[in-house]
């Protein structure tokens, strides 16, 4: 049954200088050609050229236009695409698309056109999903650790791992079925090395992952301190603007700020707390308890220390609220005569990071950046050969087939028969399969695809 032609709005549903209306399929060229009018004839138009004209809607005029033209199978789809180029009034584009849907176009489903060039061997699973997360990327790292998936990066290392895989499997049921010409003899030892390589590589991959979910998600941070040490105002210098009210009364922060800022190339998702004391105040108390209920569960802890207050037994509680935590110290109000150096803090909190600081002079937040960048993106940062695993999907998938791994070394040490081998490496072969998408089933695909926004 052939495809039928799809169209949708491919850009954003607000008013801009220009908007897109996409057609894909084996009718698109016809149904571009009954909509425009110009000295061009579109059918017959050479692939990607551009040609000026009107859409038109029977004798009335729309708007004008640019079309582009782009035969298969060198476009994104892999079909015959037509892109209509407009004003990018939100009316005017419905109108477009309604009059290309009378003439011969369905109303393409969400994700419809990346499903299509999945489909049409265009992209891979891996690379359709970096898709989405080019599209939703909110800093540097996520867009960049996108771009690398949607070039093939991770498509590129699974299908190596699968490759050695597969050679492996074909030569041990080539030897069980022909063992005149194929000798398995001592092929446990050769075979353990290459599984102890491959295990090494997923490993790598999953550990990634933990950097990768930064890159996408953002860290979710907690910051802390005694009331009136400045968190408010560490809060309204990340955020660029006043997010939160800064005064010199004690305990003005009383409920939850939680802001997305970005810190350098990172994201982090901030959540300013009230001052943790000691308190009679109900209201007051109710966001002490919450404040340490969030840094229990924070990835990261920005501990806000006011320089010029000696420490006390809140800070105590503070101290040992963010062992075992991630957390930077931040010696806030480095700017007045201060009372406790960054040296007399570093003694106090081992381990922990501290940087002398002053919100109200912007000051350490340059500091802060590589401080928190080397303590979850551990190394340098490189897109061109490295690869992170951003997607909780591929995880599960890595996972998944390193456990059968690990089953083919156990197999091979308590001296199982090969053909025991050979059950576990096919698991992690189609697991791994998943991934790319060759072994996953039209349920995965159409849920994968249905979280796409319409047009893309």
């Amino acid at each position: 049954m052939e495809k039928e032609t799809i169209a949708a709005i491919s850009t954003g549903m607000t008013n801009s200088g220009i908007g897109i209306v996409r057609i894909s399929g084996p009718e698109a060229l016809g149904v571009a050609e009954r909509v425009y009018k110009g000295r061009d004839n579109i059918k017959d138009a050479d692939s990607h050229t551009i040609h000026y004209g009107h859409i038109t809607d029977g004798q009335e005029t729309i708007d004008e236009t640019l079309v582009m033209v782009m035969r298969a199978p060198r476009t994104f789809t892999g079909e015959d695409t037509v892109e209509i180029n407009c004003h990018g009034g939100v009316y005017v584009l419905n109108r477009v698309l309604e009059t290309v849907l009378k003439n011969g176009a369905r109303a393409a489903e969400p994700g419809e056109f990346t499903k299509r060039a999945f489909l049409n061997g265009k992209l891979d699973l891996s690379q359709a999903e970096a898709v989405i997360d080019v599209i939703n990327s909110e800093n540097e790292y996520a867009l960049q650790s996108s771009v690398s998936q949607l070039k093939g990066n991770i498509k590129n290392k699974i299908n190596d791992i699968r490759n050695k895989i597969i050679y492996h499997t074909a030569f041990i049921e080539s030897a069980l079925d022909d063992p005149e010409h194929y000798s398995l003899d001592g092929y446990g030892e050769e075979l353990l090395l290459v599984v102890e390589e491959i295990i090494s590589d997923l490993q790598e991959l999953i550990r990634s992952s933990e950097s990768g979910r930064v890159m996408k998600e953002g860290i979710n941070t907690v910051i802390v301190g005694k009331p009136n040490a400045g968190k408010s105002s560490l809060l309204n210098v990340l955020s660029g603007y006043e997010r939160a009210i800064v005064t010199d009364i004690e305990g003005t922060t009383r409920d939850i700020l939680e802001e997305q800022i970005r810190l350098g190339d990172l994201s982090l998702n901030v959540i300013d707390t009230a001052g943790i004391r000691s308190t009679e105040d109900a209201v007051e108390k109710i966001g002490v308890d919450r404040a340490r209920e969030y840094a229990e569960k924070a990835d990261l802890i920005l501990y806000v220390a006011d320089a010029s207050r000696a420490l006390d037994e809140n800070d105590e509680e503070i101290l040992e609220l963010i062992r075992d935590k991630k957390t930077v110290i931040l010696l806030n109000k480095s700017d007045l005569d201060t009372v406790i150096t960054p040296e007399q803090m570093k003694e106090i909190a081992g381990e922990i990071p501290v940087i002398s600081a002053s919100a109200k002079e912007e000051q350490g937040i340059r500091e802060l950046e590589e401080t928190v960048k080397g303590m979850f993106l551990e190394g340098s940062i490189s897109f061109n050969d490295q690869v992170y695993i951003t997607n909780a999907r591929q995880k599960n998938a890595l996972i998944s087939a390193l456990e059968s791994m690990k089953k083919v070394t156990e197999s091979i040490g308590s001296g199982m028969p090969e053909d025991f081998y050979s059950i576990d490496l096919m698991d992690a072969y189609d697991t791994l399969g998943s991934i790319t998408g060759e072994t996953a089933g039209e349920d995965l695909v159409n849920e994968i695809f249905s979280k796409f926004c319409m047009g893309k």
